[in-house]
């Protein structure tokens, strides 16, 4: 699949918002943290993802009803599901000036009732894209980081009518925030969860 960059500007890559907030001190303390170890970017990108996917357990798995949304949030609470983790690993990235977007799959329910979106990155190395998934292993999902190959969490089965969105966005999608904002805990979130984008 090629992916497609929303804007040709790769600076909104870069860029901080409400969501994605890498100007808070919280994220700048753990992103200068997490730097101190490293000898590169790549390394670094390494350390962001596997921090974001093994330090801060998806709500779900863990059965945590809280809704996180802001990056800062998702490090300060340390919980989320795959959106809020997806936002706290890119505003990682940004801080340290690697270009991150926001990047989405439409997936089947386990029990097959439905589907959902659920939420990745892409970093820029080399000039290319590469998609990655911080949302937490757990029994049948071996998410991993690679810049050769994916090794993402789950493969859209389109005889499910499930979809890999090429679509890289530079901030979250609306829907997706919208959906976080207003919900009060994730069982209700669960019920007004993007179907598709």
């Amino acid at each position: 699949m090629e992916l497609i960059q929303e804007t040709p500007d790769l600076s909104a890559y870069l860029a901080a918002d409400e969501v994605i907030d890498h100007d808070h001190p919280l994220v700048r303390e753990t992103a200068a943290r997490l730097a101190e170890d490293v000898q590169d970017s790549y390394a670094y990108a390494r350390a962001a993802y596997e921090y974001v996917r093994d330090t801060i357990p998806h709500s779900a798995d863990s059965g945590d009803p809280r809704v996180t949304w802001r990056a800062s949030d998702v490090l300060e609470q340390r919980t989320g599901i795959c959106y809020a983790k997806a936002h706290a690993l890119a505003a990682l990235l940004r801080a340290e000036d690697i270009p991150t977007a926001l990047c989405y799959q439409r997936l089947a329910h386990d029990d097959g009732g439905g589907h959902a979106v659920h939420g990745l990155v892409a970093v820029r190395f080399n000039g290319a894209w590469h998609r990655q998934d911080p949302r937490g292993n757990k029994p049948g999902v071996d998410a991993r980081f690679s810049l050769d190959g994916e090794r993402l969490a789950w493969i859209p089965d389109a005889k499910s009518s499930e979809v890999d969105y090429p679509v890289l966005y530079a901030v979250p999608h609306p829907a997706v925030v919208r959906a976080l904002k207003a919900a009060p805990d994730r069982p209700a979130l669960w019920k007004t969860l993007p179907t598709a984008l």
